[in-house]
C-alpha cells in the first residue's frame, strides 16, 4: 500500500502544471532592440544596392557583346551583297535625325549601289538591300572612336547619302565595300559603347559604363577583327560623349 502511495505521488508530481511564471518565460522570449533592427536594415539596403549594380553592369555588357556580334554579321552580309550582286554595297548607320530615339546612331542598314537595266552598269542611286539591325536600348555607334583607317587619326564622318527612295535619304555613316568585296577603307574601325541620350541630344558616357565599349576593324580583303584589348578600341578615360 504504501508503495503504490509513493508511485501515485511521484506521478501527480510529474503532472504538476506548470506555474505561471514558467508559461510567461516560455512564451515571452526578448524581441530585437532599435539598434539590432537599424543595423539589419542598413545591411539590407547595402546587399540590395551591390545587387542592382551587379546586375546593371552584366546586362550592359552583354548588350554591346551581343550588338557586336549581331554587326559584324551585317558587315558579312554586306560583303556577300557587293559580290552576289557585282556592285558596291555600304553598310549605313542612321544619322538623320538627332531628335529620332529610336535610330540614331542605332540603326544600321545595307544599301546597294542600283545598276541601270540597259547598260548593266552602276548609276548615282541606291536601294536599301535588308531590312537592318537597330543596337539594344542604351547601345550607340560611337563616330568619335570608330576611325576611317587603320592609322587611327581620322574619325568617321557622315555623308549624304543618296536613295532611289526619296524618304531614305540623309546623313549616314558609311562603310563600303566593292563588287569584289573588298572594303574601300581598309583598317577602318567599327566601336560601339554603352551610354544615355538625353532627346536632342548626342549620347553621353557615364563613367560605369567606360568599361562597356567593344569593337572590331575592317581589313581590306572585307573580313572583320574583333579587338581583343581595350587600348584597340580608344582612349576612353576622358571620353564624355560618342
Amino acid at each position: 500500500m504504501m508503495e503504490f502511495d509513493i508511485l501515485s505521488l511521484s506521478a501527480c508530481s510529474f503532472m504538476k502544471k506548470p506555474s505561471f511564471t514558467s508559461i510567461s518565460r516560455c512564451h515571452h522570449p526578448r524581441g530585437f532592440s532599435l539598434v539590432e533592427l537599424l543595423v539589419v536594415i542598413v545591411i539590407m539596403t547595402i546587399l540590395m544596392t551591390m545587387g542592382a549594380m551587379g546586375i546593371r553592369n552584366l546586362t550592359g555588357g552583354k548588350g554591346t557583346s551581343t550588338a557586336l556580334a549581331n554587326t559584324e554579321a551585317v558587315f558579312a552580309e554586306a560583303r556577300a551583297t557587293a559580290i552576289g550582286r557585282g556592285t558596291s554595297a555600304r553598310v549605313l548607320i542612321d544619322y538623320r535625325d538627332i531628335n529620332d530615339q529610336s535610330n540614331y546612331l542605332r540603326r544600321i542598314v545595307i544599301a546597294a549601289q542600283d545598276i541601270d537595266p540597259v547598260t548593266g552598269l552602276p548609276i548615282a542611286t541606291w536601294s536599301l538591300a535588308s531590312r537592318g539591325y537597330t543596337l539594344p536600348d542604351g547601345t550607340f555607334f560611337s563616330l568619335n572612336l570608330s576611325k576611317r583607317s587603320g592609322n587611327g587619326v581620322a574619325a568617321m564622318q557622315p555623308e549624304m547619302q543618296t536613295f532611289a527612295k526619296v524618304s531614305d535619304a540623309g546623313q549616314y555613316v558609311v562603310y563600303e565595300f566593292n563588287s569584289q568585296g573588298l572594303c574601300t577603307t581598309p583598317g577602318a574601325t567599327f566601336v560601339i559603347g554603352a551610354g544615355a541620350r538625353p532627346k536632342g541630344s548626342a549620347p553621353l558616357i557615364n563613367g560605369a559604363a567606360k568599361r562597356d565599349f567593344a569593337g572590331f576593324a575592317i581589313w581590306g580583303n572585307g573580313e572583320t577583327s574583333t579587338f581583343r584589348n581595350p587600348a584597340q578600341i580608344g582612349e576612353l578615360s576622358t571620353l564624355k560623349n560618342f
